[in-house]
């Protein structure tokens, strides 16, 4: 069992939207348009620390997506920066869902109980996940928020698909 804080879950409709910090709009989101198709070919690879594979489902479409971010696993616990904000697709694909599977250094897991924390929450896992500059950076790019997740490792059906069966690669956020 996690030793984590455990705040009460908020239900996604009562959600306050957080927008990511100017820093992030005006200089990283045109970069990860560029640079998201090279990171999506590394994500989640071991040794590749920089991107995890975040695998979801279009809570719209109903179709699988494939997304790049910054998730780190320590425990039975997986955190991932909400770099772009609470509202961007893929979390919200995530939360709707209740879950995902996540591809972190070449393990593949599920994850379920997706909460959104603040930095105060999401302290003792963080420090425990990121490194100190790594946790610098956060707060750097303005990033305030958060997705935690329970996580078990698991098989890996999709890592074992043939490539024409893998999920649609979206570009985050």
């Amino acid at each position: 069992m996690s030793t984590y804080p455990q705040p009460v879950p908020v239900p996604q409709a009562l959600v306050t939207p957080v927008r990511p910090s100017l820093l992030v709009r005006i200089a990283m989101r045109p970069m990860t348009r560029v640079l998201n198709p090279l990171i999506r070919k590394f994500a989640g690879r071991r040794h590749f620390r920089m991107a995890a594979e975040i695998r979801h489902v279009g809570r719209k479409t109903g179709r699988a997506y494939v997304t790049p971010a910054g998730a780190r696993v320590s425990g039975d616990m997986a955190v991932i920066p909400l770099t772009f904000g609470n509202q961007s697709d893929w979390s919200k694909n995530v939360r709707a869902a209740g879950g995902c599977s996540i591809r972190v250094d070449g393990q593949d897991y599920a994850a379920t109980e997706p909460e959104i924390v603040d930095r105060a929450d999401a302290g003792p896992l963080l420090r425990s996940a990121f490194g100190p500059m790594e946790r610098a950076s956060f707060r750097l790019l303005g990033i305030k928020q958060y997705l935690r997740l329970r996580v078990v490792p698991e098989t890996g059906a999709i890592a074992a698909a043939p490539q024409s069966q893998r999920p649609h690669r979206s570009a985050a956020p």
